[in-house]
């Protein structure tokens, strides 16, 4: 199907801000979790690729003025950084949202493991989902703390590190709960479910397309977290079973979307298929593709059309203050390059007058 835009989606701030948040909240981690809550620009200088920074280390963190206070630090005349008060707040408070809401992350690194086909995944792919469904920094390097017995540590092939959940209870998606809500399921096996749709303002189906999303929404729902070793997987069910997951992979998110090749990683784990990025392009009615920064992001529509469908993600309202500090990093910046051309032309006009002054004189 023809991708069609959406400037609603293209214009949801906490999404495509996401991607420069994250290094941000790296480079505040780091000064943060110092005992003097302040570092020089060398501690951090040469771990740029390491942190995602996407340009050198310190003209990154002179964009964000009001998140980075530079001063000139004891030694050498180097240039420290140190949070400002403003951020520095929204740091403590996004420590006691992780200490509060600790099971609630738990629940979702659960979640997230049991849609695998083994229910366990290697270390560093759960390492790369981290940003994605909010684990702060860290969550996975203190397991006695903030794990529980479900979890346990494996040896996988290749000689990868692995976390699998063993749990007996049964797990119910977001599409399994909003449909019990509203009464149109009851839980039987292969029992059918129809994904909510929110198409896009002129977004037309030929008629073929349009027949076929109408059968495809009667066929039996495979929950994400049942077994699907019996489907055949070029059948339209096994598309639906793929479709679903999708759809609560991202409800578990931050934002409810992620950047569509980063989930390609998932696909020997989670047992989708090789062009898994087609999903997304044949359900536009549930997805959005949005190819803002440069890259592609996957958005649940669900997420942003029906409020009340999706559990709200703890973290959510954290990151969207550090993005309002982004913005007004902005405006101290043109500030201060107003500033300086005003001064530039002060300084000339006022050469300019003494040198008037002096001819005359002359």
């Amino acid at each position: 199907m023809k991708w069609k835009k959406d400037s609603y989606y293209d214009s949801i701030e906490q999404i495509h801000k996401s991607i420069v948040l994250k290094p941000i909240i790296s480079l505040k981690n780091c000064i943060s979790q110092d005992p003097n809550g302040c570092i020089p620009i060398s501690d951090v200088s040469k771990r740029g690729i390491q942190l995602e920074v996407p340009m050198k280390v310190a003209r990154f963190l002179r964009l964000y003025p009001s998140i980075f206070e530079e001063f000139t630090g004891p030694q050498y005349n180097l240039p420290w950084f140190r949070l400002t008060p403003e951020a520095d707040e929204i740091d403590r408070e996004e420590k006691r949202v992780n200490e509060d809401c600790r099971e609630d992350l738990r629940d979702r690194l659960k979640k997230f493991i049991l849609m695998s086909k083994e229910k366990v995944l290697p270390w560093k792919i759960i390492q790369g989902m981290q940003w994605y469904l909010g684990l702060p920094d860290d969550f996975l390097q203190h397991p006695d703390k903030n794990l529980d017995e479900s979890f346990r540590f494996v040896e996988m092939e290749d000689g990868l590190k692995g976390l699998a959940v063993e749990s007996g209870e049964k797990v119910l998606s977001t599409v399994q709960r909003n449909a019990m809500k509203k009464g149109v399921y009851v839980g039987d096996p292969m029992e059918a479910i129809e994904f909510p749709l929110f198409p896009s303002k002129g977004l037309r189906l030929r008629r073929k397309i349009a027949d076929w999303l109408k059968e495809f929404q009667k066929l039996p729902y495979v929950s994400p977290y049942e077994d699907f070793s019996h489907l055949d997987p070029d059948s339209d069910i096994s598309e639906k079973r793929v479709v679903g997951l999708l759809h609560e992979l991202l409800s578990l998110f931050v934002e409810h979307s992620a950047e569509r090749k980063k989930l390609l990683c998932l696909k020997k784990h989670m047992g989708l298929p090789q062009k898994v990025h087609k999903a997304f392009e044949r359900h536009p009615s549930m997805f959005y593709l949005s190819l803002r920064n440069k890259t592609c992001t996957a958005i649940l529509k669900e997420a942003y059309c029906d409020e009340s469908a999706i559990e709200r993600h703890p973290l959510l309202r954290v990151r969207n203050k550090y993005i309002n500090l982004m913005r007004e990093s902005a405006t101290i910046l043109k500030t201060r390059r107003v500033n300086s051309r005003f001064a530039d032309r002060w300084d000339s006009g006022s050469e300019n007058e003494d040198g008037k002054e002096v001819a005359e004189c002359t």
